[in-house]
């Protein structure tokens, strides 16, 4: 009797998800990396379930997902048809915040005013100098130097290339000519640097660089942002309400697998680079102990841990998409 009800109650261990022997793994973006470190500290408190996540960018993330050696992946960018296809056919996307991609800069100043053809010609290797007409214009306030322009972007397979190259494309015709968009491009110029804490000290370190780095990294290491111009004519600089502000202006728009954007969006306040980041997870769970822990803590991260969004520049996602999100976290089996 006594065999019984310890297995009776070791089951009820089991199936609650809050196992002190369980370990979830993941993989993927940094864009997201401070409030998920957060999110796996504060769970693991809470329920007892360990997260291990290994910061490593988007595309390696997805890699690690379709060759089923992780849990769950994570990415700034969905995945394609092909990709989801290869993993099995059963990928749910969840999408967790939203962030903004921020362009920062090292040249002895602040207040940089850039908009979307210049900050693509920046990036083209086009512009060289920061003393350039072109970005003078923009800055007559501001005593530009007379230096050259170090250019950092990823040198990984990339969420947060996936957005910045996208928004590039759309606001630069040259630039979707030449360059294209995605998670990995074929860089005309610059130097890389590894995830998001590679461009950042990049950019640290180097006089007259610039490059592109999720807001949670700029605000950390106190970098320099520039205010990008918005499609109501505004320089906006990257911050949550901006975010907010594009999510709003997009949320409509938003397809029922949630493999959206809300890039380069209409409003005064609207900051144009953003996007949401996702954790990728199968719908068919073959191990029942790690698929329910999986689930509980997406409704977890959905619901109370939404709180901790702001206070590390992440955006919040809204309620009416996030009750949309948690129906589909529900529909794991």
């Amino acid at each position: 009797m006594l065999k019984k009800l310890l297995a009776v109650c070791i089951g009820l261990t089991l199936l609650s998800g809050a196992s002190l022997a369980l370990t979830l793994n993941g993989a993927g973006a940094t864009f997201p990396y401070p409030i998920y470190s957060k999110w796996f500290s504060m769970y693991q408190q809470a329920k007892g379930v360990q997260i291990n996540y290994a910061p490593i960018g988007s595309g390696g993330g997805i890699r690690q997902f379709m060759a089923g050696v992780v849990n769950f992946g994570g990415t700034d960018a969905p995945m394609t048809d092909a990709e989801i296809d290869k993993a099995g056919g059963d990928v749910l996307h969840i999408p967790t915040v939203m962030g903004a991609v921020a362009v920062v800069y090292n040249a002895g100043f602040e207040g940089l005013k850039l908009d979307g053809k210049t900050l693509a010609g920046i990036f083209l290797g086009e512009i060289k100098k920061w003393n350039d007409p072109k970005i003078a214009s923009l800055n007559p306030d501001i005593s530009l130097p007379d230096k050259n322009i170090l250019v950092v972007h990823r040198s990984d397979s990339s969420g947060t290339t996936d957005i910045f190259t996208n928004y590039l494309a759309k606001v630069s015709s040259a630039w979707a000519a030449k360059v294209g968009a995605g998670k990995s491009v074929a860089w005309p110029a610059g130097v890389g640097g590894k995830g998001n804490p590679g461009v950042t000290g990049a950019v640290k370190n180097n006089g007259g660089s610039i490059g592109y780095v999720e807001l949670a990294y700029a605000e950390t290491n106190k970098l320099p942002v520039a205010a990008i111009k918005n499609r109501s004519g505004n320089y906006v600089t990257p911050s949550v309400d901006g975010t907010t502000a594009a999510a709003a202006g997009a949320i409509a728009k938003i397809p029922a697998d949630f493999r959206g954007e809300i890039l380069d969006q209409k409003g005064a306040a609207t900051y144009p680079i953003c996007g949401f980041t996702w954790i990728v997870v199968h719908q068919n769970q073959t191990n029942q102990e790690a698929g329910i822990a999986l689930k509980d803590f997406l409704i977890w991260a959905l619901t109370d841990g939404q709180v901790y969004a702001k206070e590390l520049y992440y955006a919040p996602l809204p309620k009416s998409l996030a009750g949309k999100v948690i129906e589909t976290v529900n529909s794991i089996k």
